[in-house]
């Protein structure tokens, strides 16, 4: 009984897949209304004895989602390239003529993006090989918009670096007071900092950034960009590491 019960279960699958895929005149259903009410029942029995077989379904449908974003996700990357890796306006740190090219979307309210930041920069520069771009990416609110807008801003006084590490450190809120703040113990002209925050070009890049996350799916932070491959979260620093020396090999 319970292989007939698959084989009927597995026919009339099989059955809707085929009559779905096909466009034809015919009626919707060739059973009776009695036929009809008899195979759900028998369907909803074996369904209930054997519930496994529906989370197994839904295992099978999210690997398929999943792989499919991922497929999604590469062709993203590969159509937008150059605007990832090699967009002039993005800040880069470690060596701009690198082998291996990281891309980090962030917002400086993520405690993630926080966590990770020190040891980051670290790693980077103590490889020598890596050109680790910067992408603003502001989803947390309006005071990681303004600390975005600043830090682009502190780029073109040449100190985007010491003052994303000022704004990664620093504890507590960052509101506008705070950044302003930073920026004067830094040395930043802070006129010409506040004057470059309200600028096109910053507001510019900042939804470029924008647009690119959408189009390559990221709707977090961190998010790395190696190659062809998206890595959400704050991965261990070691993880990072391995896919650039993996990377490298390729290119090597």
């Amino acid at each position: 009984m319970r292989g007939f019960l698959c084989f009927t279960v597995a026919a009339l699958l099989a059955g809707a897949i085929s009559a779905s895929a096909e466009e034809t005149a015919a009626p919707a259903s060739t059973f009776s209304e009695t036929e009809t009410r008899a195979i759900e029942d028998i369907v909803r029995d074996y369904l209930l004895e054997h519930p496994e077989i529906l989370l197994e379904s839904m295992q099978r449908l999210e690997e398929k989602e999943r792989l499919a974003k991922i497929e999604a996700q590469r062709a993203a990357i590969a159509a937008n390239l150059e605007a990832l890796s090699r967009d002039p306006n993005s800040p880069v740190l470690g060596n701009p003529d690198g082998d291996v090219t990281l891309v980090e979307f962030f917002d400086y309210r993520c405690p993630y993006c926080r966590k990770v930041t020190v040891d980051l920069v670290d790693a980077v520069e103590k490889d020598g090989g890596i050109r680790l771009v910067f992408k603003e990416f502001p989803i947390l609110g309006p005071e990681s918009l303004v600390a975005a807008r600043a830090a682009l801003a502190a780029a073109a006084q040449d100190r985007y670096r010491d003052f994303h590490l000022a704004l990664m450190t620093t504890p507590g809120q960052l509101d506008e007071a705070t950044i302003l703040a930073l920026a004067s113990d830094l040395g930043l002209d802070v006129d010409r900092l506040r004057e470059d925050m309200a600028s096109e070009s910053v507001e510019r890049q900042i939804r470029d950034n924008h647009r690119l996350a959408q189009a390559l799916q990221i709707t977090g932070t961190p998010a790395f960009v190696i190659g062809k491959e998206i890595i959400p979260g704050a991965v261990p620093m070691q993880q990072l590491l391995e896919l650039v020396r993996r990377e490298r090999a390729k290119t090597g």
